[in-house]
């Protein structure tokens, strides 16, 4: 990706709003119950922490499932982020596509409740290392 520095910086900070207004939206869907709206929330919110990551460190986006498969390349394959972590974000998009796509599944409460917490840490993470390579 060949932004300029300050425009990279730009988008990385929007990107990570992007992630927070995402986990706030969550949290409104699981106070409801909303648990297929919630998986996608708690998909998206990752995904737009990922997207930050990878354009922080000059790779493109491009599509999901090129931001699951970058991911994995440049951060679980290097030792950066672990292994669980990388499945976890291949988990929730899985989870997304079925709450998004496929009208027989019905997305249960457990399923979401089981990310939630890994998620976060994992959100965490992420901008922790960002912050750290900024420097």
């Amino acid at each position: 990706m060949s932004l300029r520095e300050e425009d990279r910086r730009v988008i990385v900070a929007l990107e990570l709003e992007k992630t927070d207004k995402t986990l706030v939206e969550m949290d409104v869907v699981l106070k409801n119950g909303l648990w297929s709206m919630a998986a996608n929330r708690l998909y998206y919110a990752l995904f737009h922490a990922v997207s930050a990551l990878l354009i922080n460190d000059k790779h493109d986006v491009g599509t999901h499932r090129g931001a699951v498969s970058k991911f994995s390349l440049f951060y679980v394959k290097t030792g950066i982020f672990t292994s669980e972590e990388g499945r976890l974000y291949s988990q929730l998009q899985s989870l997304r596509e079925d709450g998004d796509y496929n009208c027989s599944i019905d997305i249960q409460q457990e399923e979401v409740m089981q990310k939630l917490s890994p998620t976060r840490m994992l959100i965490d993470k992420i901008k922790q290392h960002i912050t750290t390579s900024s420097k």
